[in-house]
């Protein structure tokens, strides 16, 4: 099952990272995977088996399998609903319980998800060719404009083709191959056509050399008139491509690839529009530019095709790792290996819910920076999961010269966690490591039920210094210590399976309550 560009786009999400972290779950690409990776990027999201019957108490948009591929629903009135998934269409109530399954994503995006925001070079580059475009019709006549255009309109084609070599999804090159009633047939003759491009020059295919050449004559093509007759000459030699694609598509394969004819169609028009307007002016020093340019193209081209290969096959060799890294079965024993601490001094600084069977220990020092992120991990963590957890911060006692300091900054987060308000804690030690101004903690928080007696605090950060945790941070779910060999930020991967584990979260006196 497929999770398209246009699903993604809708939901919000970057399409790369997405398919990186979905495709590298031990279970893809089943809905499990889905819903796991969803969480892990910051949407929120429940699975149901729910009969259509009761779709219509849905929310507007909600995700469920359809025509065997993902696909985000919308509901715009009147029994009728939008399809986001490889195409977007316009459907029918029947339509959709006809050819759905009773599979159900219900989901919902955080704030944070909301304020993400991935920068693309995609507008940098239509801004370009819209400039060279806009030249030319200003300063160019109307064939040389035309000429113009449809050097873009291969290009953006060409590039697409290029990115779909490297698992990208193309809506353009979906919707061409994809038009008329016979929509997989279509698509399997365009892939069927591309895959079998057996030509190869230096690593690069014909449908590499199809962008080299867009690129190149767009840039020469800024020299006309005088470049002209090199326009010509190279517009004559794509008869010979054209020949071959043509016998690939009818005589080899048997079979009708309709992005192929689209660029077959700009190559004949740039013919025809050269051998009936380009007017014969030679120029050695445009012969010998058009030379450069197009060497540097076609290097630029080999570059980024070498590299694109280079990284897409370190990829596949990072998703095969993490599958078996994010294994639950692994981590699971990996975590139960290690020694359970049972913590005496549990109720300082506790947070989430109190009766949560599943309980998070945070070990950590204001002045560790590493412990920033920890931190910034533990907060989602109670946001997503507030019902679900429950979360303790152990502070270890600073020696040193920072004694005073550090004695004024505790206090300051006691008297914040007094308040009986969790999110003022929260809030004051997510401010501390932003600004790392002990004043300014001391000014916003010293006023809440102010205390003096550390105690407390002292006792829990010489247990933890007797349990030998003396480096920070540190997590434990339900007293056993996060395994070294998985990342931080690994605890998102299996917080939901973790929810779920009888073994973990009914073991006797393993949950932490406060009373």
């Amino acid at each position: 099952m497929l999770f398209s560009i246009p699903l993604t786009k809708k939901i919000g999400l970057d399409n790369k990272e997405f398919l990186f972290q979905f495709q590298s779950h031990q279970n893809y690409p089943s809905a499990l995977s889905l819903s796991d990776t969803l969480n892990f990027m910051g949407v929120k999201c429940d699975a149901y088996e729910l009969d259509k019957e009761y779709w219509q108490e849905l929310p507007k948009e909600f995700i469920t399998i359809y025509k065997s591929e993902f696909a985000l629903v919308k509901n715009i009135g009147q029994d009728n609903y939008t399809i986001y998934s490889e195409s977007t269409e316009n459907i029918s109530k029947e339509e959709l319980y006809k050819d759905s399954q009773d599979f159900v994503l219900l989901f919902e995006k955080t704030k944070e998800l909301e304020k993400k925001s991935t920068f693309s070079f995609k507008p940098l580059l239509y801004s370009i060719f819209g400039v060279i475009f806009w030249y030319s019709v200003i300063f160019q006549t109307w064939y040389e404009a035309v000429y113009t255009f449809f050097s873009i309109v291969g290009i953006y084609i060409s590039l697409e083709l290029f990115n779909s070599k490297f698992g990208q999804t193309s809506v353009i090159l979906n919707n061409i191959c994809g038009a008329g009633k016979k929509k997989e047939t279509n698509e399997d003759s365009c892939s069927k056509i591309i895959q079998f491009d057996t030509f190869n020059i230096l690593g690069l295919k014909l449908s590499d050399f199809s962008l080299i050449y867009f690129i190149s004559v767009l840039l020469i093509g800024l020299f006309l008139p005088v470049s002209g007759v090199g326009l010509k000459y190279l517009n004559f030699s794509t008869l010979i491509v054209i020949g071959y694609s043509l016998y690939i598509q009818f005589v080899k394969e048997k079979t009708f690839c309709k992005v192929c004819f689209t660029i077959i169609l700009i190559l004949i028009a740039q013919l025809i529009i050269s051998s009936l307007f380009f007017k014969y002016f030679f120029s050695f020093q445009v012969f010998f530019l058009s030379i450069i340019c197009f060497a540097v193209v076609f290097f630029l081209i080999k570059y980024e095709n070498d590299t694109l290969a280079e990284k897409e096959k370190i990829d596949k060799e990072n998703i095969k790792n993490l599958r078996f890294k994010r294994n639950y079965e692994i981590f699971k024993k990996e975590l139960l290996g290690n020694e359970k601490i049972e913590f005496e001094n549990n109720q300082l600084f506790f947070v989430g819910n109190q009766n949560a069977k599943l309980h998070i220990t945070l070990i950590s020092n204001p002045y560790c920076g590493f412990c920033k992120d920890a931190h910034h991990i533990l907060e989602k963590l109670l946001y997503r999961y507030s019902e679900y957890i429950s979360a303790q911060v152990r502070f270890n006692y600073l020696e040193g010269s920072t004694q005073e300091e550090y004695e004024m900054l505790i206090t300051d987060f006691v008297n914040a966690y007094q308040s009986n308000d969790n999110i003022n804690f929260l809030k004051a030690i997510a401010l501390w490591f932003q600004s790392k101004n002990e004043n300014e903690i001391h000014k916003k928080f010293n006023s809440f039920n102010k205390t003096d007696d550390l105690t407390e605090i002292f006792n829990i950060s010489k247990e933890n210094i007797d349990n030998n945790f003396f480096f920070t941070p540190v997590f434990l779910i339900n007293g056993y210590p996060f395994p070294k060999i998985y990342d931080r930020e690994d605890i998102f991967y299996f917080i939901d399976e973790l929810l779920e584990d009888e073994e973990i979260i009914n073991e006797e006196n393993q949950a932490i309550s406060v009373l």
